[in-house]
């Protein structure tokens, strides 16, 4: 008797074990899974943790920024563009990251740190897909940190290709790659 008792518990957990196990996997979110309306799919950037550092900007609307980019678009900065009046190569890629800021607690001048993570802008360039747009291709996913998962987003308020005519002399990229 005992041993069908332990043999009925020992099933029960593992039965209880794998339903958590699926409940957890259904909950996490593969963000390279995402794709826009637009087309744009994360998964085409990924890597760009370990990208390098183009830029940083502080905006008045509360966000901290970080522009990094793939190898071939680092690759064409270093060459001159679009200083030199060269475009971009298709394949070049750069990510604006952002988050909301907070003052430092730790530092002993004012200085601000990245707090909560909010979005992630991506730019792709690729004429034969975004040819409206001179090649280049927009996508935001928002982040919410209460859930730990990323949105596409298709809000024309975000900035995309219209918000990118002002820069159109320097390939439509607003960040120079920064003197290090």
């Amino acid at each position: 008797m005992k041993r069908k008792n332990i043999l009925k518990v020992a099933t029960a957990t593992v039965a209880l074990a794998a339903l958590g196990a699926a409940v957890y996997a259904q909950d996490k979110q593969d963000k390279y899974s995402l794709k826009t309306p637009s087309g744009i799919a994360f998964s085409d950037f990924k890597g760009y943790e370990d990208w390098v550092m183009v830029s940083s900007t502080h905006t008045p609307n509360d966000r901290l920024k970080v522009m990094v980019a793939n190898p071939a678009m680092i690759k064409a900065y270093r060459a001159g563009i679009p200083g030199n009046g060269q475009p971009f190569p298709d394949g070049s890629k750069i990510v604006k990251l952002q988050w909301k800021f907070k003052k430092s607690t730790e530092a002993q001048f004012d200085a601000n740190v990245p707090d909560t993570f909010a979005e992630v802008f991506l730019m792709q360039k690729d004429s034969k897909r975004f040819p409206n747009s001179a090649g280049w291709g927009y996508a935001v996913f928002n982040y919410d940190p209460a859930t730990g998962k990323y949105t596409p987003t298709a809000d024309p308020t975000n900035c995309g290709h219209a918000c990118h005519l002002v820069v159109k002399a320097k390939d439509y990229v607003f960040h120079p790659y920064q003197q290090r």
